[in-house]
């Protein structure tokens, strides 16, 4: 059984999709968890319906990442007021779909500085608290574009690559402190997103969305979509001690279809 009694965790992006079912799934293994993203309503709604068994203390931040500095700020603020956070998921959602040969660079500017810059800041506001409790947890959740790339998906697939690196950088730096940096890498997961993926591509191709959806699906040896609950099982088990020894790996979460490309 994972127990992340005691430790107090930051998810980003936690209002829905992936980001909540990581929230969800570390608050069942006991973490007291604060979610941050742009929508406080849904924040404050999510924040609510997390498990409690163990006392815990479940908050959230109101923040855009197009705005790294106010990011930055309010997490230092919350740190100040409130403690060490000992696990950090990096879940900033994926940039606007489209070819990059025809992105503005201001685009691509935009998703790094949301993606890359805004974990910088995080990083750097909660090493403090991390380095003196012995114990961090750093998951940044990804794509299987940083194994191959996606058609259609250009400027999510220049930030996702540099977001990797990113982390694979921290691990080899933190990791003297007892601090893991681990990237998760999900393959076809039921959101909202690939749902508007699915929308926009099978108009472009002539395929009905259920169509369309069979084919992802195909290329699945598990033969169907991720639960978004299935990606916050595996960010529970990565912020545990149980994955103390488990750093700077890319971890493709996809039902074995990058293994079978």
């Amino acid at each position: 059984m994972i127990d992340l009694s005691g430790k107090r965790a930051l998810v980003c992006g936690g209002s829905q999709g992936i980001g909540r079912a990581c929230a969800e799934a570390l608050a069942r293994a006991g973490a007291s968890v604060t979610l941050l993203a742009r929508n406080e309503t849904a924040l404050r709604d999510v924040a609510e319906s997390l498990d409690r068994t163990r006392d815990q203390q479940h908050g959230w931040l109101a923040a855009d990442m197009t705005d790294p500095a106010a990011v930055r700020d309010a997490v230092i603020a919350h740190v100040h007021k409130n403690g060490t956070i000992h696990i950090l998921v990096n879940n900033t959602g994926g940039p606007p779909s489209g070819p990059l040969a025809e992105t503005p660079p201001e685009a691509i500017l935009t998703a790094i500085q949301a993606h890359v810059v805004v974990a910088q800041h995080l990083v750097q506001a909660l090493l403090p608290g991390m380095s003196e409790a012995k114990y961090g947890r750093i998951i940044n959740i990804i794509s299987t574009s940083v194994i191959a790339p996606i058609k259609g998906l250009g400027v999510s697939n220049t930030t996702r690559g540099a977001m990797a690196n990113w982390g694979r950088s921290m691990a080899g730096e933190l990791g003297p402190r007892g601090i893991t940096v681990n990237n998760i890498l999900p393959g076809y997961t039921s959101t909202d997103r690939l749902g508007s993926l699915i929308t926009r591509m099978a108009g472009n191709t002539g395929v009905t969305e259920e169509q369309l959806a069979a084919q992802w699906a195909a290329t699945i040896p598990l033969g169907r979509f991720a639960d978004p609950s299935e990606i916050g099982n595996v960010v529970a088990f990565l912020a545990s001690p149980a994955a103390s020894y488990v750093n700077g790996v890319n971890l493709p979460v996809d039902g074995g279809r990058t293994a079978w490309q």
